[in-house]
């Protein structure tokens, strides 16, 4: 690229920083221990940011300690974490969100940071990967729960990324606008990652420090339940963004099964011209024609998740990169 050209270029990024709206996106349930610093926080380190709670169902005094601090306040009906991104994402308008959880574990002057990392390389969602030294703030048995599920989507999804489960994101406009957000508990995260990946968007980690929660805030996360409804999402996800291999895995275990069972009876047929395990047999041949209805499956379901991705990436591509946004 000659001189002027990367001038120009540069100019652009500039004038995209001073014009891209900010819109920071705090789900909240039950954080009025915590929220009031939050908002104060992004305030400090964003201050020509709208900061938007979206209180669901608080039981405390969320709502109104949210809206003494300056916060757009909104509220979501819809229990769970998943209904209240599904609605932010729809009723906020901004170049630049930044989704973070309301508990005060996140650190907002990162935040600047990894806006800055988003606009200025074009990439549509950068994570920030929690790094602590206390315990309390993130156990053993979480750290491992992440990583073990962040390997899953890595290994299905061809792509691996450090904290696939961190809460603090930064996203572009043509992300949040495209995302069909069925989730509605705290799998979103891992519906966040996916679509992601299979749109094949420019992505990038950021560190951040994580902090235990302060005195009189309680996590709202359950350990075992929700670890088993994250897995569980990755397997929608898989069946549903990756049809053929799905519905392959189960044409294997099904032909694989078919032959054990089919073995012996081969054999006895090949020795005495005899059939004596008539069931056997049958239920082999059974198995092959059930495999053989999955893999049909598979393959039709790969063309219409297909089409689908193609209206996705249509709608994705209808939105402008926000360092392609001139001022003015």
């Amino acid at each position: 690229m000659n001189i002027a050209g990367r001038v120009e270029r540069e100019g652009l990024r500039e004038a995209a920083d001073s014009a891209a709206r900010v819109a920071v996106l705090v789900p909240c349930y039950n954080e009025e221990a915590t929220i009031g610093k939050v908002v104060a926080d992004f305030r400090a380190v964003l201050p020509d940011a709208q900061i938007y709670v979206f209180d669901n169902n608080s039981k405390d005094r969320t709502i109104e300690v949210a809206r003494a601090a300056g916060a757009i306040v909104g509220r979501v009906r819809g229990q769970g974490k998943g209904h209240v991104v599904r609605r932010m994402f729809a009723d906020v308008d901004a170049d630049v969100y930044i989704l973070v959880d309301g508990d005060g574990t996140y650190d907002a002057s990162v935040a600047p940071m990894m806006i800055d990392e988003l606009l200025q390389n074009g990439l549509d969602m950068v994570v920030g990967v929690r790094h602590t030294k206390d315990e309390a703030a993130f156990r053993a048995g979480h750290r491992f729960g992440n990583q073990l599920l962040t390997g899953c989507v890595a290994f299905l999804f061809g792509r691996n990324l450090t904290d696939m489960l961190s809460g603090y994101r930064v996203l572009s406009r043509r992300f949040v606008k495209s995302f069909p957000a069925h989730a509605t508990g705290f799998e979103t995260e891992t519906e966040l990652t996916v679509h992601a990946l299979e749109l094949r968007m420019p992505v990038a980690e950021v560190d951040t420090e994580y902090h235990a929660r302060p005195p009189g805030s309680v996590s709202k996360l359950n350990t075992y339940q929700d670890g088993l409804r994250i897995l569980f999402t990755i397997i929608r996800l898989l069946k549903a963004e990756k049809p053929l291999q799905f519905f392959s895995i189960g044409f294997v275990a099904c032909v694989v099964a078919a032959l054990i069972l089919a073995a012996p009876v081969l054999m006895t047929y090949l020795e005495t011209g005899l059939v004596p395990r008539l069931p056997t047999a049958l239920l082999s041949a059974s198995l092959v024609l059930f495999g053989t209805l999955l893999l049909v499956c598979g393959l039709i379901l790969d063309t219409v998740t297909r089409g689908r991705a193609e209206i996705k990436r249509m709608a994705y591509l209808a939105q402008p990169s926000p360092w392609q946004r001139r001022s003015g």
